[in-house]
């Protein structure tokens, strides 16, 4: 099935084009309907998430939630058109841990494409958390959140096609590094970026969620992102502003933040942005929620206020200003 799936992946999305590069990215309200986010669903795909466990690479909860994620987008772009690409990875005990990306294609007879992403994967230790470092984490911001905000606009992409292709890749493996070790981070895009699943795959950008559920998170222009994207930027960030979430998409510059998309900007060259709460530091640093890398990173943390922005945001882009 694995195989098939690929092929027609092939048939429909290769020689998927650009518009030319970021530099020649233009946006547009064209006055069209969009479809509603409903955070409500988008919550409950988080808390199953959640209710799975960790969901680190070797775990359990890992093999359950690859199964409920893949029945989640088959679900809604049909079996056909959801990819799994598996890859495995020596762990810091010598393990060979079975690794995957899955990937879910939207509109896919259309060659004109963008890409969505997220990490699926959750921290194998909390080693900000005093108590207990070495246990793995519930990951319900870190990981879940941006998955959950997929998986709904997803569903919305069942229901009412999107005017463009849609290509949402859920990493698995950004978050399994020791600190300091950034060779173990980021393993899952590294992966799809150095092997792609689709040759010459060039969509127009990626949007990358990641810490996108939490209670009074704010988002703050990414420094990386700016730097590689900033129209796109721009374009998010007005939109935000004109549907009122400006106290949450803050029009302020931010820190640079490794992440999946600093990967696929530097070896696929796909201008991909990052939404992601942080704050700036005193020596220009990424600061993050005092749960990050906790066991306090659970269903208390989350806000669907946060989801709501994010979702709609996503959802006003792709209907009507694309």
């Amino acid at each position: 099935m694995k195989n098939s799936c690929l092929l027609i992946l092939l048939i429909f999305i290769t020689g998927a084009c650009s518009s030319g590069g970021e530099g020649e990215l233009k946006f547009k309200d064209r006055q069209q309907a969009v479809p509603e986010f409903k955070v409500d669903s988008a919550y409950a795909k988080l808390k199953a998430q959640v209710e799975i466990g960790p969901r680190n690479p070797g775990s359990e909860g890992h093999k359950k939630a690859r199964t409920y994620l893949t029945n989640q987008l088959e679900k809604y772009a049909g079996q056909r058109f959801v990819f799994t690409q598996e890859f495995t990875h020596r762990g810091y005990e010598g393990d060979t841990l079975q690794m995957a990306n899955i990937i879910a294609a939207f509109n896919p007879q259309s060659n004109d494409r963008i890409m969505l992403c997220a990490h699926w994967d959750t921290r194998p230790r909390a080693e900000k958390d005093q108590s207990n470092p070495e246990a793995p984490i519930l990951g319900a911001d870190d990981g879940a959140s941006g998955v959950a905000v997929l998986l709904e606009l997803a569903r919305l992409f069942s229901k009412n096609a999107p005017p463009i292709g849609v290509d949402i890749v859920l990493f698995d493996g950004e978050d399994y590094g020791k600190e300091g070790d950034f060779g173990q981070y980021f393993l899952g895009s590294r992966f799809w970026s150095n092997y792609p699943p689709v040759k010459n795959y060039n969509p127009r950008f990626g949007i990358l969620l990641d810490m996108v559920g939490g209670r009074n998170a704010q988002f703050l222009k990414e420094g990386n992102s700016q730097d590689f994207a900033p129209a796109l930027v721009n374009e998010v960030w007005a939109i935000a502003e004109q549907k009122g979430f400006n106290s949450i998409f803050i029009d302020e510059p931010g820190a640079k933040v490794s992440d999946d998309h600093l990967v696929i900007n530097r070896i696929r060259n796909i201008p991909t942005i990052n939404i992601i709460r942080h704050s700036v530091g005193p020596e220009g640093e990424a600061v993050f929620a005092p749960y990050w890398h906790t066991q306090n990173d659970n269903l208390d943390v989350i806000d669907k206020t946060t989801m709501k922005a994010v979702g709609e945001v996503l959802a006003e882009l792709v209907y009507n200003r694309i």
